[in-house]
């Protein structure tokens, strides 16, 4: 069986697909290009693929593309959604050696991208392609798509293709992101789960008075910094498997007319959560911490606006490792790995929270190791890729064959 799936997940092939892939710069909003290539990759083997468009006609007037398909059976069984993205950050400063030109170095492939995630997403391809090559009679179908905008404020591509049901009959779903490279784990590292968040604003109105006379006015400001001392002394629920949640203060403004008390000021947050937390919790925590800081200014709570119902944030989710589907993934690691898996848990968020729990469908976050996403010198472990694939592809086999 070794030498089999030697053959159908060539090395060879895999490193050249993903030095393709990263040699395409596709940054968020700009994956046109990428998607384009991965569509004829995909089509020159035969492999049903179309192209879904999108528009995000109410925040960032976005209009996005995903590569989408499904590799049929003959049978009823199991629809496994296998999810990646295809958009990286934007160049950053510090690189030693041109980003989008792939160079292999001590059996690691460094370019941006290389890591998150464009070896995953190299994986999904070879895999299909080799279980399409070995099998023409199967139970169940693979429910694949290419998507844009994962690194971008909403997670666009994976957010249109669920409010507009293209994937939501799935019953399992394999986001390949590089769980080892983001978790810092050995490899093989499998994440059942990830805390969640959301971005808030927190706006205050004072009143405005000369600077000479201070008393005679109301400091936004000085009344946002007390809330916000009091926020960040605030015990948060712990989750057994995500641990707690993190309130980051991103942004503080404020200010009012010169030579005067400031009336105005707000501050942003990013609050990670975890299960049991939602929109709601955040609101409560606020109100707790403004009682407590008992201040004068008036305040407001204000979430972002969203494209869609649901995309305002990302809710956290968690796959039960008992569950058959997760056992038979991990027998999939130790079948190519010959090695027990890390179980782990995503600390951020991503396209995976969607799937996991809007479609409350088991969601396997599983990917090589490397380091230096969204950073300079980004590299993954080429040898992992390719056991990442061979996973894909024996799990795909387990469940349809």
């Amino acid at each position: 069986m070794s030498q089999e799936l030697d053959k159908l997940i060539n090395k060879d092939d895999t490193i050249e697909l993903l030095k393709s892939l990263v040699s395409i710069y596709s940054p968020y909003f700009k994956e046109e290009e990428v998607m384009k290539f991965v569509h004829s990759w995909l089509e020159e083997r035969d492999i049903d693929t179309k192209f879904f468009k999108y528009k995000d006609d109410k925040v960032t007037k976005f209009e996005g593309l995903d590569v989408i398909g499904e590799i049929k059976g003959s049978k009823e069984g199991p629809k496994v959604l296998l999810n990646g993205h295809l958009d990286t950050v934007t160049i950053c400063e510090g690189w030693d050696t041109e980003p989008t030109e792939p160079v292999i170095k001590d059996g690691k492939l460094y370019g941006i991208g290389s890591l998150d995630m464009k070896s995953g997403v190299a994986a999904m391809m070879i895999a299909m392609k080799a279980f399409k090559e070995k099998h023409k009679d199967f139970k169940g179908s693979i429910l694949y798509s290419f998507v844009s905008d994962e690194e971008g404020p909403y997670g666009l591509g994976t957010n249109f293709l669920i409010h507009e049901n293209m994937i939501n009959d799935a019953d399992v779903a394999i986001v390949p992101e590089p769980s080892a490279g983001f978790m810092e784990e050995e490899f093989p590292c499998l994440c059942l789960g990830a805390r969640g968040g959301y971005s808030y604003k927190v706006r205050f109105k004072g009143k405005s008075s000369h600077a000479a006379n201070p008393e005679k006015g109301i400091s936004a400001i000085v009344d946002a910094s007390k809330v916000i001392l009091e926020l960040k002394k605030l015990e948060l629920k712990t989750d057994e498997h995500l641990g707690k949640g993190d309130i980051c203060i991103i942004e503080v403004k404020g200010g009012g007319a010169a030579c005067s008390v400031a009336d105005l000021a707000e501050f942003t947050v990013f609050r990670h959560i975890v299960v049991g937390e939602d929109k709601n919790t955040l609101k409560a925590e606020v109100e707790e911490a403004v009682k407590k800081a008992d201040i004068q200014s008036e305040y407001e709570v204000i979430f972002r606006d969203a494209p869609t119902p649901n995309s305002d944030g990302f809710l956290p989710y968690l796959v039960d490792v008992n569950n058959e589907y997760t056992q038979k993934f991990i027998e999939s690691i130790k079948d190519v790995t010959n090695k027990e898996p890390i179980i782990s848990y995503f600390s951020s968020i991503g396209d995976f929270n969607y799937i996991g729990s809007r479609l409350n469908i088991p969601t396997f976050v599983f990917g090589p190791s490397g380091e230096r996403y969204h950073s300079s010198n980004e590299y993954v472990v080429l040898d992992e890729v390719v056991e990442t694939s061979k996973i894909i592809f024996n799990y795909l086999e387990k469940l349809l064959v």
